[in-house]
């Protein structure tokens, strides 16, 4: 993992990590994007034992946002190639400490798991909220995603962990579509799952 630390001459001010949105727009906060590559480096080179950072945190980690701050598609694109070699390392841990055998069967089980909430019938793969003033997800999105996971899944027609990542989802209201906590904690799972097979 590398960060750009190149030193500044005197007088001049340090290069930054990525390109800034126009002073009028908004983009993430630099300070917290910097100190979280820095928790991530600390991580990545064994110096951090408390909050250590893990691919699944890389993924859930967002930023405020602020005028003139670093732009987000630069970040985000960051952020994934991030996640990803934590993936790897964990994955290879993982396989280090209880086999290539038992590795496999816990992706197996998994992969059962995720498998059998997709083959539940369209538009009832996930709750629907209970109460009818909050957001959801618009039903016909999720499943459309649900069905390009099982081609994914068992047909090897190709997706990328990236297409999962990036998934957006029309919005609907109350039980007019699904629940968002349980479709987003579903994809974190099934990321985790492509990340640690790809």
């Amino acid at each position: 993992m590398t960060v750009n630390q190149d030193a500044a001459h005197p007088g001049e001010e340090a290069p930054s990590l990525f390109p800034r949105v126009a002073d009028n727009e908004f983009g993430y906060d630099p300070a917290q994007v910097e100190r979280f590559l820095q928790a991530a480096r600390a991580t990545y080179e064994g110096q951090q034992a408390d909050d250590a950072v893990t691919s699944s945190v890389v993924r859930r980690t967002t930023f405020d946002p602020v005028r003139g701050g670093f732009e987000p598609r630069e970040v985000d694109g960051a952020l994934d190639r991030l996640e990803d070699v934590f993936a790897a390392r964990e994955r290879n841990a993982m396989v280090q400490e209880q086999g290539q055998e038992r590795w496999i069967e816990g992706i197996a089980q998994v992969s059962g798991v995720l498998r059998a909430r997709l083959h539940r019938e369209p538009g009832e793969r996930f709750r629907r909220p209970s109460r009818k003033n909050v957001p959801s997800y618009a039903i016909e999105d999720v499943d459309a995603m649900c069905d390009r996971l099982i081609d994914y899944f068992e047909r090897d027609v190709p997706l990328s962990v990236d297409d999962v990542r990036r998934a957006v989802f029309g919005r609907a209201m109350g039980d007019e579509g699904y629940e968002e906590n349980q479709v987003d904690a579903f994809l974190d799972r099934t990321i985790e799952l492509m990340a640690s097979i790809d």
